[in-house]
């Protein structure tokens, strides 16, 4: 007998992303949901979160690329925490979201994810923060999310995949390029490439992470979909 106090199922997640590559990217998998890009900015996660929680979701997900911070994790690694830690605090993602999800896949990194208000650019940097949080990878957008479900009372999770590698610095005009929306402003790209070509290097090497990144996301999320449970969630 079904309990009458048993929760339904989430049936209307919002998606936080960062880059308009991520909105697009999850939209095919999840056709019907709310889905807001933050520009890669701590204001705009902050503002899209907020605004996700107000479009009537029943539950929240942030979704798209992650840096690595332990030198183990390679491109292309799936990262579904238990936590993420964000502003000193250390708030739980939703065990029924994480299975629906595909927390429990082998190969598929859990523990806490790290939360920065700044792009961290530097592979000393990532060196440093994982040593001081023990945290495999980072992103930009999954403490906002974190605090906007736990202020709504919604249960959310995390669906995330290692773009940089811990031991990759990224060059400085991967951090200047970005336009609000969550696009790449290529008149600057290539006005910043003609005057700095040191730094093509870099770019090659950020492309092939990326390339990386999306084709091991692709495969998880194509494989996950035959689930009943994600395809319920992502056909609702």
């Amino acid at each position: 007998m079904t309990s009458a106090f048993a929760q339904p199922s989430p049936s209307r997640p919002g998606i936080l992303v960062g880059l308009k590559a991520e909105a697009r990217l999850i939209r095919s998998i999840f056709p019907h949901a709310a889905i807001a890009a933050s520009g890669a900015t701590h204001a705009g996660a902050k503002r899209e979160a907020a605004r996700l929680v107000a479009s009537g979701t029943d539950c929240l997900l942030s979704f798209g690329l992650a840096a690595g911070l332990n030198p183990a994790l390679s491109a292309g690694t799936i990262v579904i925490p238990e936590k993420v830690s964000c502003w000193g605090t250390d708030t739980v993602c939703d065990a029924t979201l994480r299975h629906i999800l595909g927390g429990d896949q082998a190969g598929v990194q859990g523990g806490t994810l790290l939360h920065s208000d700044t792009v961290v650019m530097d592979a000393a940097h990532k060196a440093e923060l994982f040593a001081q949080s023990h945290c495999p990878a980072l992103d930009m957008e999954s403490g906002f999310l974190a605090k906007a479900a736990e202020d709504a009372g919604l249960p959310f999770a995390v669906l995330r995949v290692v773009c940089d590698p811990a031991d990759r610095s990224l060059p400085p005009i991967a951090g200047s390029v970005l336009s609000p929306e969550g696009g790449l402003q290529i008149g600057k790209l290539i006005c910043d490439v003609i005057r700095h070509p040191t730094q093509i290097g870099g770019l090659i090497h950020l492309g092939q992470d990326a390339a990386l990144a999306r084709k091991g996301m692709i495969s998880f999320l194509m494989a996950q979909a035959q689930t009943p449970a994600f395809k319920r969630l992502a056909s609702s």
